[in-house]
Protein backbone atom coordinates (compact mmCIF):
# COMPACT_ATOMS: atom_id res chain seq x y z
CA UNK A 1 0.00 0.00 0.00
CA UNK A 2 1.17 3.75 -1.03
CA UNK A 3 2.02 6.00 1.48
CA UNK A 4 -0.98 8.20 0.47
CA UNK A 5 -3.35 4.93 0.72
CA UNK A 6 -2.43 4.97 3.82
CA UNK A 7 -3.10 8.54 4.81
CA UNK A 8 -6.43 8.48 2.76
CA UNK A 9 -7.77 5.63 4.80
CA UNK A 10 -7.23 7.84 8.26
CA UNK A 11 -4.29 6.27 9.18
CA UNK A 12 -2.26 9.12 11.63
CA UNK A 13 0.53 7.35 12.57
CA UNK A 14 1.54 6.98 9.06
CA UNK A 15 0.84 10.64 8.00
CA UNK A 16 2.71 11.13 11.30
CA UNK A 17 5.81 9.86 10.11
CA UNK A 18 5.32 10.75 6.35
CA UNK A 19 5.37 14.22 8.18
CA UNK A 20 8.76 13.52 9.61
CA UNK A 21 9.93 11.92 6.43
CA UNK A 22 9.29 15.02 4.65
CA UNK A 23 10.52 17.37 7.02
CA UNK A 24 13.80 15.54 7.36
CA UNK A 25 13.91 15.84 3.62
CA UNK A 26 14.78 12.01 3.22
CA UNK A 27 14.61 10.08 0.25
CA UNK A 28 11.37 8.19 0.89
CA UNK A 29 10.03 11.72 1.88
CA UNK A 30 10.90 13.19 -1.38
CA UNK A 31 9.58 10.00 -2.96
CA UNK A 32 6.21 10.63 -1.19
CA UNK A 33 6.31 14.00 -2.59
CA UNK A 34 6.09 13.39 -5.80
CA UNK A 35 3.40 10.89 -5.73
CA UNK A 36 1.43 13.11 -3.92
CA UNK A 37 1.98 16.40 -5.87
CA UNK A 38 -1.15 15.57 -8.61
CA UNK A 39 -3.84 15.16 -5.76
CA UNK A 40 -2.69 18.65 -3.96
CA UNK A 41 -4.37 22.34 -5.32
CA UNK A 42 -7.22 22.31 -3.25
CA UNK A 43 -6.79 22.96 0.64
CA UNK A 44 -7.18 26.57 1.59
CA UNK A 45 -3.67 27.64 3.17
CA UNK A 46 -4.34 30.26 5.74
CA UNK A 47 -1.23 32.19 7.37
CA UNK A 48 -1.55 33.46 10.83
CA UNK A 49 1.57 35.92 11.83
CA UNK A 50 2.25 38.35 14.20
CA UNK A 51 4.32 39.53 16.75
CA UNK A 52 5.55 37.35 19.60
CA UNK A 53 2.55 37.61 22.43
CA UNK A 54 -0.26 38.84 20.60
CA UNK A 55 -2.38 35.34 21.18
CA UNK A 56 -1.74 33.73 17.92
CA UNK A 57 -1.94 30.15 19.14
CA UNK A 58 -4.89 30.89 21.10
CA UNK A 59 -6.68 32.30 18.19
CA UNK A 60 -5.94 29.65 15.74
CA UNK A 61 -7.22 27.33 18.87
CA UNK A 62 -10.79 29.10 18.52
CA UNK A 63 -10.79 29.01 14.61
CA UNK A 64 -10.26 25.65 14.49
CA UNK A 65 -12.74 24.56 16.78
CA UNK A 66 -15.04 26.90 15.38
CA UNK A 67 -14.66 25.10 11.89
CA UNK A 68 -15.12 21.57 13.80
CA UNK A 69 -18.71 23.11 15.22
CA UNK A 70 -19.60 24.55 12.27
CA UNK A 71 -18.69 23.19 8.55
CA UNK A 72 -17.00 20.18 9.87
CA UNK A 73 -14.57 20.73 7.79
CA UNK A 74 -10.91 18.79 8.73
CA UNK A 75 -8.18 20.98 9.45
CA UNK A 76 -4.12 20.76 9.63
CA UNK A 77 -2.29 23.02 11.80
CA UNK A 78 1.65 23.36 10.82
CA UNK A 79 3.14 25.52 13.88
CA UNK A 80 6.39 26.56 13.21
CA UNK A 81 8.66 27.19 16.53
CA UNK A 82 12.15 29.15 16.50
CA UNK A 83 14.84 26.87 16.90
CA UNK A 84 17.72 28.08 19.38
CA UNK A 85 21.07 29.73 18.12
CA UNK A 86 22.49 27.97 20.44
CA UNK A 87 21.33 24.72 20.78
CA UNK A 88 19.08 23.99 17.51
CA UNK A 89 16.38 23.32 19.78
CA UNK A 90 13.22 24.42 19.76
CA UNK A 91 10.69 24.25 22.79
CA UNK A 92 7.20 23.41 20.27
CA UNK A 93 4.54 24.20 22.70
CA UNK A 94 1.78 25.20 20.55
CA UNK A 95 0.18 22.06 21.56
CA UNK A 96 0.05 23.46 25.24
CA UNK A 97 -2.62 26.26 23.74
CA UNK A 98 -4.19 24.23 21.28
CA UNK A 99 -5.14 21.27 23.95
CA UNK A 100 -8.98 21.93 23.71
CA UNK A 101 -8.55 20.28 20.11
CA UNK A 102 -7.20 16.87 21.15
CA UNK A 103 -8.54 13.91 20.76
CA UNK A 104 -10.41 15.47 17.32
CA UNK A 105 -9.86 13.33 14.17
CA UNK A 106 -10.45 15.75 12.33
CA UNK A 107 -7.64 18.27 13.81
CA UNK A 108 -4.03 17.11 12.97
CA UNK A 109 -1.68 19.55 14.94
CA UNK A 110 2.30 19.29 13.32
CA UNK A 111 4.66 21.47 15.51
CA UNK A 112 8.24 22.45 13.80
CA UNK A 113 11.52 24.22 14.44
CA UNK A 114 12.82 26.58 12.01
CA UNK A 115 15.97 25.24 12.21
CA UNK A 116 18.03 28.36 10.97
CA UNK A 117 15.40 29.04 7.99
CA UNK A 118 14.57 33.23 8.11
CA UNK A 119 11.31 34.93 8.36
CA UNK A 120 10.42 31.91 10.75
CA UNK A 121 9.33 29.09 8.59
CA UNK A 122 11.29 25.96 7.51
CA UNK A 123 12.16 25.08 4.27
CA UNK A 124 9.77 22.13 4.61
CA UNK A 125 6.53 24.16 5.61
CA UNK A 126 5.27 24.03 1.90
CA UNK A 127 6.33 20.69 1.63
CA UNK A 128 4.49 19.49 4.91
CA UNK A 129 1.48 21.79 3.72
CA UNK A 130 1.23 19.69 0.49
CA UNK A 131 1.29 16.72 2.38
CA UNK A 132 -1.63 17.61 4.60
CA UNK A 133 -3.33 19.19 0.80
CA UNK A 134 -3.53 15.69 -0.81
CA UNK A 135 -4.32 13.78 2.90
CA UNK A 136 -7.82 15.32 1.85
CA UNK A 137 -7.55 18.48 4.99
CA UNK A 138 -9.96 21.04 3.21
CA UNK A 139 -8.05 24.39 5.58
CA UNK A 140 -4.12 24.33 6.19
CA UNK A 141 -3.12 26.90 8.68
CA UNK A 142 0.28 28.26 9.23
CA UNK A 143 1.01 29.60 12.00
CA UNK A 144 4.35 31.38 11.89
CA UNK A 145 6.78 32.84 15.26
CA UNK A 146 6.06 36.30 14.45
CA UNK A 147 9.95 37.21 13.96
CA UNK A 148 9.86 40.60 12.21
CA UNK A 149 10.47 42.09 8.75
CA UNK A 150 11.35 38.61 7.23
CA UNK A 151 8.14 37.15 8.20
CA UNK A 152 6.52 38.75 5.18
CA UNK A 153 7.61 35.06 3.78
CA UNK A 154 4.21 33.53 4.90
CA UNK A 155 2.24 35.44 2.39
CA UNK A 156 4.05 33.67 -0.26
CA UNK A 157 2.93 30.08 1.37
CA UNK A 158 -0.92 31.25 2.09
CA UNK A 159 -3.62 31.79 -0.16
CA UNK A 160 -5.09 34.16 2.98
CA UNK A 161 -2.71 35.69 5.37
CA UNK A 162 -3.93 37.07 9.16
CA UNK A 163 -1.97 39.43 10.70
CA UNK A 164 -2.80 40.16 14.30
CA UNK A 165 -2.43 42.68 16.74
CA UNK A 166 -2.30 43.17 19.89
CA UNK A 167 -3.02 46.62 22.30
CA UNK A 168 -0.42 47.73 24.72
CA UNK A 169 2.32 45.98 21.99
CA UNK A 170 4.14 48.83 21.46
CA UNK A 171 4.68 51.50 18.98
CA UNK A 172 1.27 50.85 16.39
CA UNK A 173 3.20 52.27 13.90
CA UNK A 174 6.05 49.70 14.31
CA UNK A 175 3.44 47.26 12.37
CA UNK A 176 4.29 49.03 8.90
CA UNK A 177 7.89 49.37 9.94
CA UNK A 178 8.24 45.56 9.61
CA UNK A 179 6.15 45.27 6.16
CA UNK A 180 3.33 43.34 8.04
CA UNK A 181 0.90 45.41 7.12
CA UNK A 182 1.68 45.49 3.26
CA UNK A 183 1.07 41.50 3.60
CA UNK A 184 -2.37 41.14 5.07
CA UNK A 185 -5.61 39.96 3.98
CA UNK A 186 -7.44 40.47 7.07
CA UNK A 187 -6.09 42.44 10.15
CA UNK A 188 -6.79 41.26 13.68
CA UNK A 189 -6.45 42.89 17.16
CA UNK A 190 -6.28 40.43 19.51
CA UNK A 191 -6.92 40.77 23.32
CA UNK A 192 -9.36 43.50 22.27
CA UNK A 193 -10.47 43.94 26.16
CA UNK A 194 -7.41 45.46 27.06
CA UNK A 195 -7.08 49.46 27.02
CA UNK A 196 -5.95 51.30 24.10
CA UNK A 197 -7.62 48.87 21.98
CA UNK A 198 -9.59 52.06 20.06
CA UNK A 199 -5.92 53.52 19.03
CA UNK A 200 -4.72 50.38 17.66
CA UNK A 201 -7.35 49.74 15.52
CA UNK A 202 -7.72 53.58 13.92
CA UNK A 203 -3.93 53.33 13.71
CA UNK A 204 -4.45 50.47 11.46
CA UNK A 205 -7.27 51.79 9.67
CA UNK A 206 -5.40 55.10 9.08
CA UNK A 207 -2.55 52.60 7.71
CA UNK A 208 -4.68 50.75 5.26
CA UNK A 209 -6.51 54.15 3.78
CA UNK A 210 -3.19 55.24 2.39
CA UNK A 211 -2.21 52.10 1.17
CA UNK A 212 -5.83 51.54 -0.33
CA UNK A 213 -7.23 54.87 -1.13
CA UNK A 214 -11.07 55.47 -1.25
CA UNK A 215 -12.73 58.01 -3.30
CA UNK A 216 -12.61 61.23 -1.15
CA UNK A 217 -15.87 63.01 -0.47
CA UNK A 218 -15.94 66.97 0.07
CA UNK A 219 -18.54 69.34 -0.31
CA UNK A 220 -18.56 72.15 -3.08
CA UNK A 221 -21.05 75.18 -3.12
CA UNK A 222 -23.33 72.67 -0.97
CA UNK A 223 -23.10 69.74 -3.62
CA UNK A 224 -21.66 66.92 -2.43
CA UNK A 225 -18.52 65.45 -4.71
CA UNK A 226 -15.98 62.77 -4.87
CA UNK A 227 -12.64 62.37 -6.55
CA UNK A 228 -12.14 58.93 -7.82
CA UNK A 229 -9.71 56.83 -7.22
CA UNK A 230 -7.22 56.48 -10.24
CA UNK A 231 -7.34 53.10 -12.02
CA UNK A 232 -4.60 51.60 -11.30
CA UNK A 233 -4.94 51.90 -7.64
CA UNK A 234 -8.62 50.77 -7.78
CA UNK A 235 -7.13 47.53 -8.91
CA UNK A 236 -5.42 47.09 -6.11
CA UNK A 237 -7.81 48.37 -4.09
CA UNK A 238 -10.71 45.22 -4.91
CA UNK A 239 -9.53 43.63 -1.65
CA UNK A 240 -9.69 46.24 1.40
CA UNK A 241 -8.30 43.98 4.57
CA UNK A 242 -10.98 44.18 7.12
CA UNK A 243 -9.92 45.09 10.68
CA UNK A 244 -11.30 42.88 13.27
CA UNK A 245 -11.88 42.54 17.18
CA UNK A 246 -11.05 39.24 18.64
CA UNK A 247 -10.50 37.92 22.56
CA UNK A 248 -9.51 34.43 21.84
CA UNK A 249 -9.75 33.80 25.67
CA UNK A 250 -12.80 34.16 25.45
CA UNK A 251 -14.09 33.07 21.90
CA UNK A 252 -15.32 37.20 20.92
CA UNK A 253 -15.12 37.77 17.58
CA UNK A 254 -14.00 34.15 16.12
CA UNK A 255 -17.13 33.68 14.02
CA UNK A 256 -16.86 37.41 12.59
CA UNK A 257 -13.18 36.08 11.39
CA UNK A 258 -13.89 32.75 10.11
CA UNK A 259 -16.89 34.54 7.96
CA UNK A 260 -14.18 37.54 6.92
CA UNK A 261 -11.76 34.73 5.61
CA UNK A 262 -14.99 32.65 4.08
CA UNK A 263 -15.50 36.00 1.76
CA UNK A 264 -12.03 36.33 1.03
CA UNK A 265 -12.01 33.03 -0.44
CA UNK A 266 -14.87 33.63 -2.39
CA UNK A 267 -13.26 36.88 -3.53
CA UNK A 268 -9.68 34.94 -4.99
CA UNK A 269 -12.15 32.53 -6.62
CA UNK A 270 -14.28 35.37 -8.00
CA UNK A 271 -11.46 37.45 -9.49
CA UNK A 272 -8.64 35.06 -10.26
CA UNK A 273 -6.62 35.81 -7.36
CA UNK A 274 -6.51 32.22 -6.05
CA UNK A 275 -4.86 31.20 -9.59
CA UNK A 276 -2.35 33.98 -9.31
CA UNK A 277 -1.58 33.15 -5.46
CA UNK A 278 -1.06 29.30 -6.39
CA UNK A 279 1.14 30.69 -9.56
CA UNK A 280 3.33 33.16 -7.50
CA UNK A 281 3.38 30.18 -4.19
CA UNK A 282 4.84 27.08 -6.85
CA UNK A 283 7.34 29.82 -8.10
CA UNK A 284 8.66 30.52 -5.07
CA UNK A 285 9.14 26.92 -4.34
CA UNK A 286 10.32 25.95 -7.53
CA UNK A 287 13.21 28.81 -6.91
CA UNK A 288 13.63 27.74 -3.77
CA UNK A 289 14.49 23.91 -5.09
CA UNK A 290 16.50 25.66 -7.81
CA UNK A 291 18.79 26.88 -5.45
CA UNK A 292 18.85 24.44 -3.07
CA UNK A 293 20.16 21.87 -5.69
CA UNK A 294 22.43 24.64 -7.13
CA UNK A 295 23.80 24.60 -4.12
CA UNK A 296 24.05 20.80 -3.97
CA UNK A 297 25.81 20.21 -7.43
CA UNK A 298 28.14 22.95 -6.43
CA UNK A 299 29.31 21.47 -3.44
CA UNK A 300 29.74 17.93 -5.04
CA UNK A 301 32.49 19.79 -7.74
CA UNK A 302 34.08 22.29 -5.41
CA UNK A 303 35.95 20.24 -2.97
CA UNK A 304 36.18 21.44 0.69
CA UNK A 305 39.65 22.33 0.18
CA UNK A 306 39.69 24.27 -2.54
CA UNK A 307 36.51 26.09 -0.45
CA UNK A 308 38.50 26.78 2.39
CA UNK A 309 40.96 28.27 0.29
CA UNK A 310 38.97 30.70 -1.71
CA UNK A 311 37.96 32.16 1.78
CA UNK A 312 41.39 32.55 3.11
CA UNK A 313 42.07 34.57 0.50
CA UNK A 314 39.21 36.46 0.96
CA UNK A 315 39.91 36.95 4.85
CA UNK A 316 42.75 38.38 3.73
CA UNK A 317 41.39 40.65 1.15
CA UNK A 318 43.41 39.06 -1.58
CA UNK A 319 40.44 38.41 -4.18
CA UNK A 320 37.08 39.85 -3.17
CA UNK A 321 34.12 37.36 -2.75
CA UNK A 322 32.87 38.20 -6.14
CA UNK A 323 36.34 37.03 -7.71
CA UNK A 324 36.48 33.88 -5.42
CA UNK A 325 32.67 32.84 -6.89
CA UNK A 326 33.40 33.66 -10.19
CA UNK A 327 36.57 31.02 -10.23
CA UNK A 328 35.26 28.66 -8.27
CA UNK A 329 31.86 28.11 -10.36
CA UNK A 330 34.23 27.70 -13.30
CA UNK A 331 36.17 25.16 -11.51
CA UNK A 332 39.14 27.86 -11.93
CA UNK A 333 42.01 27.85 -8.71
CA UNK A 334 41.73 30.54 -6.65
Amino acid sequence: MTPFQFILNGDRLALSRLLTQVENDSPAGRAALIELFPRTGKAHLIGVTGAPGVGKSSLVNQLVSHYRKTTKQRVAIIAVDPSSPFTGGAVLGDRVRMRDLAGDAGVFIRSMATRGSLGGLAQATANMAQVFDAAGFEIVIIETVGAGQSEVDVARLAHTTLVVEAPGMGDDIQSIKAGILEIADILIVNKADRPGVENTEKALKSMLELAHPTPRMFQHHGTTMSVPVPEADAQTALWIPPVLRTVSTEGNGIAELAESIAQHLAHLNQSGGWIMRERARLETELDALIRAELMSRFREDVSQKQYDEALEKILQRDISPLEAVKALMNGKAV
